[in-house]
């Protein structure tokens, strides 16, 4: 496996996140902008098939990259370590606080106070860190990854449970953490969270030359879970009582896994074999949240009022490439500014947490090649 010298970040998982970017930049774009009589278009129906995965595959990286983080602090006491965790977490509400502030103000006046308590996918990231946070207390790799894994099964296997309960009582605003609902639940949705943090915490175990065998087996088991899952929707009982395959179901949780697992061993066989030089895929990939942040403002947002639900399907493909060149564009500017120092700079720990940096930093480990 290939990690690149621009913050040692593994190429493969930068190209896998760049793919979501697209996938998801055309889905919200045939969604805002398609005309309402080709919504039963079989372009608009694949466009929204497959956009739907993007999220998935930002959860389950950013679960990847969280299993990373306990790795390299394994040194550090329980305490430190479970901190910098929380600190994690806490990054993400504050992204999302950040970014619900924003789309206030430029939706102004016709926003409303409540849309601040809106729960998007940042503060599933964030909520979904928080409860996954108390795997920084075990030291080994194997049994944090074991342990995550059943967080991740538990996320998918009780959310037609919380489907069912009466949370009336409860406000909105929290409950749309909890409950399944057509947005980002913990339940379903923190399952590709803890299921990523498994991944993350075994990812530097395997041994240099075995990567390609890995990769084999992970397409191989992609192709497993989807057809499980599909099995499983297929089947005329269930012991839910409740369940909505779209909403809540496991057995929808195991077919994007599945696809998951099938996009990033292609991204490897891409990132590894195939592809020579610059990609601007993988420029994608590494300004993801400035790519998600700003589409939505543009998308959903007031600048193109004379297109909402207007565009015919290939008008909205020639949008969606304009679209994502622009992205393009913007990340590489992004990439000459150092905006992930200033935001991480700005939490009254950031002192606390470069020393801690500086403590663990060591050479990558055998199983990481360096790309330069």
């Amino acid at each position: 496996m290939q990690t690149s010298s621009d913050r040692g970040r593994i190429v493969f998982l930068d190209w896998l996140r760049g793919l979501a970017a697209i996938i998801m930049l055309q889905g919200h774009t045939f969604n805002s902008f398609i005309r309402p009589e080709e919504l039963k278009d079989g372009w608009y129906e694949y466009s929204q098939y497959f956009g739907g995965q993007a999220a998935a595959v930002f959860l389950f990286v950013t679960g990847i990259t969280y299993g990373l983080g306990m790795t390299k602090r394994e040194s550090l006491p329980l305490g430190q370590r479970f901190l910098a965790a929380l600190r994690r977490s806490r990054y993400l509400f504050i992204l999302a606080f950040m970014f619900r502030v924003q789309m206030y103000v430029f939706g102004y006046p016709q926003s409303q106070l409540s849309d601040l308590l809106t729960v998007d996918i940042l503060n599933a990231m964030g909520a979904g860190l928080l409860l996954l946070s108390v795997l920084a207390l075990i030291s080994d790799n194997l049994r944090r990854a074991r342990w995550a894994v059943l967080a991740g099964v538990a996320f998918a296997g009780l959310a037609p449970v919380m489907s069912g309960l009466d949370t009336s009582q409860i406000p909105d605003y929290l409950r749309a953490y909890f409950v399944p609902r057509f947005t980002f639940s913990l339940f379903p949705w923190g399952a590709f969270l803890a299921l990523g943090c498994a991944c993350g915490s075994v990812l530097t175990l395997v041994p240099r030359g075995s990567w390609d065998r890995v990769m084999q087996w992970i397409a191989v088991v992609g192709f497993a879970l989807i057809m499980c899952g599909l099995y499983m929707a297929g089947l005329p009982y269930s012991i839910y009582s409740n369940a909505e395959f779209w909403l809540d179901s496991p057995a929808l949780v195991a077919c994007k896994l599945g696809a998951i697992f099938l996009m990033a061993s292609g991204s490897f066989l891409w990132t590894e074999y195939l592809s020579t030089g610059w990609s601007w895929v993988r420029v994608l990939g590494t300004a993801s949240l400035p790519v998600y942040w700003v589409h939505v403002e543009l998308v959903y947002g007031r600048w193109f009022p004379s297109f909402k639900e207007r565009l015919t399907w290939w008008q909205c493909v020639l949008f969606s490439i304009c679209l994502i060149w622009t992205m393009v564009g913007m990340a590489l500017v992004l990439k000459q500014i150092p905006w992930r120092k200033w935001l991480s700079n700005g939490s009254p720990s950031a002192a606390r947490a470069r020393r801690e940096s500086l403590q663990t930093q060591t050479q990558p480990p055998p199983s990481l090649a360096v790309r330069d």
